[in-house]
């Protein structure tokens, strides 16, 4: 499995517009993030998590390949405002999307044009699949989808485990009974927005907690803001077992490692 960090952000991105801090100051590359996306190859086929308004930006340096599915987290304009970018990879046929109800009517009220009966001309070809309120797991072709549930303040919202890999953004609060399904895992993403605490996203702190209770092999924070500091100074300060995801990131995912395409170093320590 290869996962590909698209984005690393929280919903404004780093630098924010009219953000004179250090951080959006920075000429470091890995303090430049765009809204928080993966792409995922596994089993011959290629996944998003999100579809973010920076979608066409971070998809431009990759090869154009048939999308065969997207998985949606929640709702927010961050994490789905770049659907109608999708439109040229309906060359390969329908993009399989993959929500709850809540999200599904939320893009019916924000895109009609979308999804209407009878689209006009260069409208993306999208086709939803709702995912029911069970979460039961499910198949993308031979690939098991395990469907993990968070909360983002009040909001319920969806996290995702394929293999030994397992992604949750824009988390505030995981319940127990989740914990379960996240045993044995290589590789752990999950959000961290800063060091302050904050009313609907872990901070650090939180987020370091998280991932000592899962116990992957590695962690990756990320949705991060401004606020968190700079990435080089930030890295140091973390345990071993963890470490701030950057845009581009990729990373190669075994069974029984997984490896920074970057480096070539294996997650067994700091990266």
């Amino acid at each position: 499995m290869i996962v590909r960090f698209l984005g690393t952000g929280t919903s404004t991105g780093v630098p924010q517009i009219g953000c004179n801090c250090r951080v959006c100051r920075s000429s470091d590359e890995k303090d430049k993030r765009l809204r928080s996306s993966v792409r995922i190859e596994v089993d011959g086929k290629v996944f998003l998590i999100d579809c973010t308004p920076d979608f066409r930006q971070q998809m431009m340096p990759l090869p154009f390949t048939k999308i065969d599915g997207v998985l949606f987290t929640h709702e927010h304009y961050d994490h789905v405002g770049g659907i109608d970018d999708l439109r040229p990879f309906s060359r390969f046929g329908s993009i399989e999307l993959y929500m709850e109800q809540r999200v599904e009517e939320a893009l019916y009220q924000r895109m009609p044009y979308c999804f209407a009966e009878h689209k006009y001309e260069g409208v993306p070809d999208l086709k939803i699949h709702r995912i029911d309120d069970t979460l039961s797991p499910f198949y993308i072709g031979d690939t098991p989808i395990i469907l993990l549930r968070a909360l983002h303040y009040h909001l319920p919202i969806l996290g995702f485990r394929i293999h030994n890999f397992a992604y949750l953004t824009d988390v505030k609060s995981i319940p127990d009974e989740e914990f379960s399904k996240l045993k044995e895992l290589e590789v752990l993403v999950v959000s961290a927005l800063r060091k302050q605490e904050h009313v609907s996203h872990q901070n650090l702190a939180q987020a370091i907690r998280v991932a000592e209770r899962v116990g992957a092999k590695h962690t990756f924070f990320t949705h991060i803001s401004h606020d968190m500091g700079l990435h080089a100074e930030v890295e140091t300060e973390l345990p071993s077992f963890a470490s701030l995801a950057y845009d581009g990131l990729e990373l190669e995912i075994l069974d029984a490692y997984s490896t920074n395409l970057d480096t070539g170093k294996k997650t067994s320590g700091k990266m």
